[in-house]
C-alpha cells in the first residue's frame, strides 16, 4: 500500500513538474520585462518617434525602426540599472518594494549585467546601422540618467528632476538626430518641451506619494519646501511651458492646428494647476488630498501626449499662419 501511494505521489508531481516550469519561465520573463521599466519605455519610445517624424529630410522605414527599436533598448537598459542601484531604497517604499530586485525575484547582478549589455548594445547598434550622432546622443543619455541623475542628484538634492530631467527630454533629440544627422532648432524646443514640463509632472508624483519618498530618503521637492511650496513652483514651470510649447509655431515648424492646440492644452494645464494649488487638502491629509495630487500627475501625462499628438497631426495637415 505505501508502494503504490507513493508511486502514485510520484506520478502526479512528475506531471505537475511539466506544467511549473513554464510558469515560473512566464514569471521570470515577466521580472525582466519590469526590469527595463515599460511604462516610461513608452513615453520614450513615443516622443523619439515623434522627433524622427518631425524632422527635416527622409529616413527609410528599417532605419527608423532600429533607430527607435535601438532607443527603446537604451532607455529599458538605463532602467534597469537604476533599478540596481536603487535597490536599498527600492525596498522601503510601497510603490517599488514590490519590484524584482527588491522582492528578491531576481539578483543585483542579474540587474546589472542586462543594463549593461543592452546599453553598450543599444549604442552600438545605433552607430552601424543609423548615425553617429544618434549613437552619441543615446550614450549621453543614458550615462546622464544612470551618473546624474540617479547616483549624483537623486539622493542628494530636491533640484534632482530639475536638473536629470535632461535626460528624458533627449529621446526626440535622438529620433530628431537618426534623420537629419546632426541637431536643429526644432529639436532643441522638443528638448525645452519636456524639460519644462518635467518637474510638475515628476512633483505631482511625489506630492501624492511623499510618504514613500521620507521613508527612504529621497529629498523630493515636497519635502524641501512643502507641500504648497512644490505647488506654487509647479505653477511657475507650466507657465513657462506654454509659451515654450508655442515656439515650434514662432519658428515655422508648425502651424496653425498646432498652434490652437497648444494654446487650448496649455491652458488647461495651467487652470488644472491652479486648481490644485488652491485646494487646501494636502496629499496626506486623507484621500481627497491624495485623488487631487493623483489627478495632477495622471494630467500632466495626458497633456504631454496630447502635445506631440498635435505637433504630429499638424504635420499632416500643416497650415500656415500667413
Amino acid at each position: 500500500m505505501t508502494r503504490q501511494g507513493t508511486g502514485a505521489s510520484e506520478n502526479i508531481a512528475d506531471t505537475a513538474r511539466p506544467q511549473a516550469a513554464p510558469r515560473a519561465l512566464r514569471f521570470r520573463v515577466a521580472d525582466y520585462a519590469v526590469l527595463l521599466k515599460p511604462r516610461v519605455m513608452s513615453l520614450v519610445v513615443f516622443t523619439a518617434l515623434a522627433g524622427l517624424l518631425l524632422a527635416p529630410g527622409a529616413i527609410d522605414p528599417w532605419t527608423a525602426t532600429a533607430a527607435v527599436l535601438c532607443i527603446a533598448i537604451g532607455a529599458g537598459a538605463a532602467g534597469a540599472i537604476n533599478m540596481w542601484y536603487d535597490r536599498d531604497i527600492d525596498l522601503h517604499m510601497f510603490r517599488t518594494m514590490n519590484r524584482p530586485l527588491p522582492a528578491g525575484r531576481l539578483k543585483p547582478k542579474e540587474a546589472l549585467a542586462i543594463g549593461v549589455v543592452l546599453s553598450t548594445g543599444s549604442v552600438g547598434v545605433m552607430a552601424l546601422l543609423v548615425n553617429l550622432w544618434a549613437a552619441a546622443l543615446l550614450t549621453l543619455t543614458i550615462f546622464y540618467y544612470v551618473f546624474i541623475y540617479t547616483v549624483w542628484l537623486k539622493r542628494r538634492t530636491p533640484l534632482n528632476i530639475v536638473i536629470g530631467g535632461a535626460s528624458g527630454a533627449l529621446p526626440p533629440v535622438i529620433g530628431w538626430a537618426a534623420v537629419t544627422d546632426g541637431v536643429g532648432l526644432g529639436a532643441v524646443l522638443l528638448f525645452t518641451i519636456i524639460f519644462l514640463w518635467t518637474p510638475p509632472h515628476s512633483w505631482a508624483l511625489a506630492l501624492f506619494r511623499r510618504g514613500d519618498y521620507e521613508t527612504a530618503g529621497v529629498p523630493m521637492m515636497p519635502l524641501a519646501v512643502g507641500v504648497h511650496g512644490t505647488k506654487r513652483r509647479m505653477l511657475v514651470y507650466m507657465a513657462l511651458l506654454l509659451p515654450a510649447t508655442l515656439l515650434p509655431v514662432a519658428i515655422g515648424m508648425s502651424g496653425a492646428l498646432y498652434g490652437v492646440a497648444a494654446v487650448g492644452l496649455g491652458t488647461a494645464f495651467w487652470v488644472h494647476g491652479w486648481r490644485f494649488w488652491k485646494d487646501q487638502n494636502a496629499p496626506d491629509d486623507g484621500q481627497e488630498g491624495e485623488r487631487t495630487a493623483r489627478s495632477m500627475f495622471l494630467f500632466s501625462i495626458l497633456y504631454l501626449l496630447m502635445i506631440f499628438v498635435s505637433l504630429l497631426a499638424d504635420r499632416l495637415v500643416f497650415l500656415p499662419l500667413v
